[in-house]
């Protein structure tokens, strides 16, 4: 049962198609497995239908509705559709394009103490990677430039905010200081998505994370 859900905020700019592609794309795999965040997404789309339809507007000629329509489909928001279905059941829909549909099929970086990641293709405003940590294994002691927004896709992991499992999200902000260690039980596979460089404590995770494009 998903007991750690999307703010408030990053729902309504999901549903306004305002977020960068990062971005997108975490709430996109989360709202696919979690029915309370997709219904208050679906509330947002009817709240902004019905704004829309309010609004009324001018007309527009034909051959600029169709650019606009041309550029949308071009430019269209990862999608949170359940229907599709994916090569492997840890990787939600909307994630497994991005990954070539499973997470053994994924070209795994080491960042030391047995962490690995894959930075995943995404347009440059905000930076999505999948991590994978070893059972019982802490990830640095580190704070927040910006907003991270961690899903959890495989095992667990706790902080100084609570334990997250398959399906949580953790978002934090630039006032959480933290230190991320897997569950013992197995290893832990993460979605994590950063706006901004993440500010470690330890010399060495600062002397690795240009390398590294934490």
């Amino acid at each position: 049962m998903i007991k750690h859900h999307l703010t408030p905020e990053l729902l309504m700019s999901y549903s306004a198609g305002t977020l960068p592609e990062a971005l997108n794309l975490v709430v996109a795999a989360h709202v696919s497995m979690c029915d309370a965040c997709r219904a208050e997404v679906e509330g947002y789309d009817a709240v902004g239908g019905t704004l829309l339809d309010r609004d009324g507007g001018d007309g527009v000629s034909e051959s600029c509705l169709t650019g606009a329509l041309g550029r949308i489909r071009a430019d269209a928001p990862v999608s949170a559709d359940t229907t599709v279905k994916a090569a492997d059941p840890r990787v939600p829909a909307p994630l497994a394009a991005y990954i070539g549909g499973r997470l053994e099929d994924v070209n795994w970086r080491p960042v030391g103490m047995g962490v690995k990641q894959a930075i995943l293709a995404t347009s440059p405003e905000a930076t999505a990677r999948l991590l994978y940590i070893p059972a019982g294994t802490a990830v640095p002691d580190h704070g927040h430039r910006g907003i991270e927004v961690t899903m959890v896709l495989q095992g667990a992991f706790e902080d100084e905010d609570g334990r997250f499992a398959r399906g949580d999200v953790e978002v934090a902000a630039e006032d959480l200081q933290h230190t991320p260690v897997a569950d013992i039980s197995e290893d832990c596979i993460c979605l994590a998505v950063t706006d901004a460089p993440l500010r470690f404590k330890g010399l060495l995770p600062r002397l690795a994370q240009p390398f590294l494009k934490i």
